[in-house]
């Protein structure tokens, strides 16, 4: 394990390839058995890239995304921002994301990432995140980190496979 903290940062524009690398391996390696392995495969980081590079240049500055770095090098990611209720803002902030490259997982990076994200979201009364059901190491990390599931439950269906999301909450 590498103790070393990570440097975190808002996302540049020039990050958006590597982040997209970052978000697609990640869902390749955490969601493999939780997915159809076709969905997986068929992911595709240049189109992920592009949208990242979309969403930055019109983004309205309520998403925050922040990347960690070791040693110059991006390997990790999360977004955030303002907790979605469907279309309705709320008080409350939400976790949208965290990837970590595969080959730093266990290093810290994914820790770092979430209590900055935890730090920045301070001001709010409640922050909230979504994790598939059945992500048991992820839901581990996250209730090692104070958030609880709370009950609520969304369907999430990919090429036509349940894929359950459930919610967890942390007072920041």
């Amino acid at each position: 394990m590498d103790d070393r903290l990570p440097r975190i940062r808002p996302l540049a524009l020039a990050d958006c390839d590597r982040v997209a690398e970052i978000r697609i391996r990640g869902w390749q390696h955490a969601y493999r058995g939780l997915m159809p392995q076709t969905y997986l495969d068929a992911l595709s980081v240049p189109a992920d890239a592009e949208r990242r590079r979309t969403w930055f240049t019109k983004g309205d500055g309520t998403v925050l995304n922040l990347v960690a770095e070791r040693d110059g090098r991006i390997v990790g990611w999360a977004a955030l921002g303002p907790y979605r209720d469907e279309e309705v803002r709320t008080a409350d902030a939400e976790l949208y994301a965290l990837y970590v490259d595969p080959g730093h997982l266990g290093t810290g990076i994914g820790r770092a990432l979430l209590a900055e994200s935890v730090e920045r979201c301070a001001g709010y009364p409640r922050m909230f995140l979504w994790v598939l059901r059945e992500n048991g190491r992820a839901r581990r990390f996250y209730e090692r980190a104070g958030f609880r599931p709370d009950g609520a439950e969304e369907p999430f269906d990919v090429d036509g496979v349940a894929v359950p999301e459930v919610r967890y909450v942390r007072n920041p």
